[in-house]
């Protein structure tokens, strides 16, 4: 049963990874609340203990702490239009825990601010296998109270919170984290090419590299996490990721370009990188 020492969380965007983070809340005894932005999947819910809402301001009244999901449109839609920040309590905290940009992310906090409600930027980093085994890094920009404040929180399903800075910083953080993870994919396939060049045998090769002192989780993630099944449907999420990293770090110009160009082709060829390990 939800213990009620501790603070309810209402939960808006139920994914691969939104999905598992709100049944870690409930699993602890957090009281939640979720109201579905869109339809959710027939069962989703079913064994999700939770009390449902028909309206946004519904969850609000009755929410500590307001986790959103969704991409920076659905958030302003939701947050501003739909009335979410308006019915929020003052001293409650509105968590966006998804991939945005940092402009956004400011834009948000402003606006919570308006209505004496707290903010946070709290994106998460692991993907869906970590999010189903509660090993997620959190990484959150925001007030430092704010974050020790909801930091048992975040521990639900989290091995790592990690404080970056002022709200902006997580997005910031989870980016940087994503364009190196991409630039690490095009390392790899680089290297292979050169190796097929060379006629070495590629398992061989793939068994040194995830071994030896080169070994990343770029490359440990082909095949249990990215697969020959699933990799059509995360290249174009990671090219999503590489549109908003560059326009984050647009402000350096030309000297984010080499960055950018390489994470982007990271990215764009993960389904050759993964054909090519998996054989």
């Amino acid at each position: 049963m939800p213990s009620t020492d501790l603070p309810s969380v209402g939960f808006i965007g139920l994914d691969a990874e939104g999905g598992p983070l709100a049944r870690a809340l409930a699993d602890n005894g957090y009281p939640l609340h979720l109201w579905a932005a869109r339809p959710e999947p027939q069962g989703e819910l079913d064994d999700l203990p939770h009390t449902g809402h028909s309206s946004v301001d519904e969850l609000a009244a009755a929410s500590d702490v307001v986790a959103l999901f969704l991409n920076d449109a659905d958030n302003i839609k939701v947050a501003v239009e739909g009335g979410l920040l308006a019915a929020m309590r003052r001293g409650s905290v509105l968590v966006n825990h998804a991939n945005g940009l940092p402009a956004e992310a400011r834009r948000l906090a402003d606006l919570a601010a308006a209505y004496g409600v707290g903010f946070l930027d709290a994106p998460v980093s692991g993907g869906p296998v970590a999010a189903q085994t509660r090993q997620l890094t959190t990484i959150v920009g925001g007030d430092a109270d704010l974050v020790k404040r909801l930091s048992p929180l975040f521990s639900t399903f989290s091995t790592d919170i990690v404080h970056v800075g002022p709200v902006g910083s997580g997005e910031f953080g989870k980016l940087f984290n994503n364009a190196l993870m991409a630039m690490n994919h095009k390392n790899v396939l680089d290297v292979l090419h050169l190796a097929a060049g060379l006629d070495l045998p590629i398992a061989s090769l793939l068994e040194v590299l995830r071994s030896g002192s080169a070994g990343s989780v770029a490359l440990q993630a082909i095949g249990p996490a990215v697969t020959a099944e699933n990799v059509n449907i995360l290249t174009p999420l990671e090219l999503e990721d590489m549109r908003l990293f560059a326009e984050a770090v647009s402000a350096v110009g030309d000297n984010a370009t080499p960055v950018v160009e390489r994470a982007v082709a990271g990215a764009r060829q993960l389904p050759e990188l993964t054909a090519l390990v998996i054989g």
